[in-house]
């Protein structure tokens, strides 16, 4: 006699005496489960379940709780920000020993149904929460007003120099093609006189190209000569 048995969303097909690996059960080593989704008895007088074979159960012994292979799940993102994971796993199994197959009679059998689960509760010491610890004295009230005004004075001191810097700063914008939003670029680059342009090297040239995403407009617009030109006033 045989029986197909449905346990973890699959389906086996079992004799009497057969080992398997089904998906976690929630039973201890030693423990006697049954299954009582039977899809089919096979034998002398089969019967087909629809879907299951009424009052038919599989009787099985727990072996022990195992871990199936494991597998690598690699997932990898081309796109502009990239990226790639690499996680393993190994799914966790049931060992069984099937011991008999009933075609009738499961329900009073008396006999824990085989149900997926996390398994088996280990017994845990209790665990003691640690003392909470004494809160920090509150800070003195008199000290956010000087940590603010600190802070205040250091903004001050770091927005000093930049205003001196825009005061001394020449008209960018009457280079050709360049605008306010190109002006701001080469401000951010450190470039804020018609001197300093002037006095660009080839390799100047290409570092600001490649910083600023100019593409050859330098030397195609001709900055360098009309700089040195309007540096001279």
């Amino acid at each position: 006699m045989f029986a197909v048995l449905k346990t973890g969303g699959k389906q086996y097909k079992v004799q009497s005496g057969d080992t398997l690996r089904v998906e976690k059960l929630a039973a201890n080593a030693g423990d006697k489960v049954q299954f009582n989704e039977v899809l089919m008895i096979g034998g002398d007088t089969p019967q087909v379940g629809s879907p299951v074979v009424k009052d038919a159960g599989v009787q099985a012994e727990v072996i022990e709780q195992i871990k199936g292979p494991k597998t690598i799940n690699f997932v990898k993102r081309r796109r502009k920000h990239s990226s790639k994971r690499t996680k393993g796993h190994r799914q966790q199994l049931t060992l069984v020993r099937v011991t008999d197959i009933l075609a009738s009679g499961a329900a009073a059998s008396g006999i824990m149904a085989a149900e997926n689960g996390a398994g088996f509760v280990k017994d845990v010491p209790a665990v003691t929460k640690p003392a909470k610890k004494a809160k920090a004295p509150a800070a003195d009230a008199s000290a956010a007003p000087k940590a603010e005004a600190k802070a205040a004075k250091a903004e001050a001191k770091k927005a000093a120099p930049a205003k001196a810097a825009a005061s001394d700063a020449d008209d960018l914008k009457q280079l050709s093609g360049v605008g306010p939003a190109l002006e701001k670029k080469l401000h951010a680059a450190g470039v804020t006189t018609f001197a300093q342009i002037a006095a660009w090297t080839p390799e100047d040239v290409a570092a600001m190209d490649e910083k600023l995403s100019f593409k050859g407009r330098i030397e195609r617009e001709g900055w360098i000569a009309q700089a040195a030109d309007m540096a001279k006033g």
